[in-house]
């Protein structure tokens, strides 16, 4: 069956998630803020899911319409062929946003939204009450200047291995950073500030080519749109595709004893605990391992007491450590829009505008000397 797919993204990383897509064989349709849409089938639900890296979910398309009025919404929500995707015992909610529109109470869109497939549901199966002890299908209703998206969630809930420690960050941000600064098995990384380990685990499951969603659960593994044989030819293709052989030297250090205890867990957890090397360290104790390294940092953002002396130390060590290695990059997440001068006095050689949760921040690259070893 031909379907229309959509990859959620944080804004500033949809084209390093059409590039994953388009790494999978998969056409793309179009690139807007926050999504890529693409086509593929029930087999590229599940591809999508095991090994797009840098997406937060994938969505499938049920329909995109305009609406200005509650009718107009009801009908065209009910006119959709529900009863292909949602068995009988098939438990289903409704969320959803509008920006700009007339139809601009959210509350009221999910509940007429719901209201149209029940009924829809109720003709097909000549029922009044559903069970809703099957799968679950949670349905997005998204209203953009009166311009009606509907979509199911195929993910669900998503995997996070956050501990409780200082500067969190995101897998899929934490994935993009890598692919963003080119690095590839065979060349050193560091993370100086690693927090609880996300940076150094991502750049290891990459290195590896160990597909992300392995170790995750989906709602859609539970539909019966998308076969049993599907899921386990894929995930038994994904574990095969594992390079156990891939030469890699990564580096995560911190300050903090209990985030360093804690991204060793999470290394061991994903599989990666043999390839990573975590220690407690200052940042201003950062030694070079070798030569053409990369350090990938989220250092803390200057939000908590007390951290702005931590910063000024952070900034110090890392541009004197780029004088004294120029043959090394530095990538750099911060919120902080003086960064650049303050650690290189000097422009970064790129910037890319990301955002760390909510917060706006800026990917700086400070590219070493011998880069050119690397195609770039």
């Amino acid at each position: 069956m031909r379907l229309e797919l959509i990859a959620t993204a944080t804004f500033g990383l949809e084209a390093v998630v059409k590039r994953e897509i388009e790494q999978l064989g998969y056409r793309i349709l179009k690139t807007e803020d926050g999504k890529v849409t693409y086509m593929g089938d029930e087999r590229a639900i599940v591809r999508s899911n095991l090994w797009l890296r840098s997406a937060d979910r994938v969505l499938l398309k049920m329909a995109e319409f305009e609406a200005r009025e509650f009718e107009e919404l009801f009908q065209r929500t009910k006119a959709l062929d529900w009863e292909q995707l949602v068995p009988l015992d098939g438990k289903f909610t409704v969320t959803g946003t509008s920006v700009k529109s007339r139809l601009h109470s959210v509350p009221a869109c999910q509940k007429i939204v719901k209201k149209a497939i029940v009924e829809k549901l109720k003709e097909f199966y000549d029922v009044e009450t559903f069970p809703e002890t099957g799968a679950q299908y949670t349905v997005k209703v998204t209203i953009l200047k009166d311009r009606v998206t509907l979509t199911i969630d195929t993910s669900g809930a998503g995997l996070h291995r956050q501990a409780d420690v200082a500067a969190p960050i995101k897998e899929t941000l934490a994935a993009a950073l890598v692919q963003l600064s080119f690095w590839k098995a065979g060349r050193i990384l560091v993370d100086p500030c690693c927090g609880s380990g996300t940076i150094p685990i991502e750049a290891a499951m990459i290195g590896r080519n160990i597909a992300p969603g392995l170790n995750r659960s989906f709602a859609c593994e539970e539909w019966e749109l998308i076969e049993k044989d599907i899921w386990r030819e894929e995930k038994k293709a994904a574990f095969q595709a594992i390079d156990y052989n891939a030469e890699l030297e990564i580096y995560g250090y911190d300050i903090n004893g209990r985030a360093v205890r804690a991204a060793m867990e999470n290394a061991q957890e994903a599989g990666v605990d043999d390839c990573i090397a975590f220690r407690r360290q200052d940042v201003a104790k950062l030694e070079p391992t070798g030569e053409n390294g990369i350090i990938i940092v989220n250092p803390p953002y200057g939000e908590r007491i007390g951290e702005e002396a931590q910063i000024k130390e952070i900034y110090k060590a890392l541009g004197g450590f780029l004088k004294d290695y120029p043959d090394w990059s530095l990538f750099m997440i911060t919120t902080d829009k003086e960064a650049e001068e303050r650690v290189a006095g000097r422009k970064a050689d790129r910037r890319r505008k990301l955002y760390n949760g909510r917060l706006e921040a800026c990917y700086y690259q400070f590219h070493g000397q011998r880069r050119t070893l690397e195609g770039r």
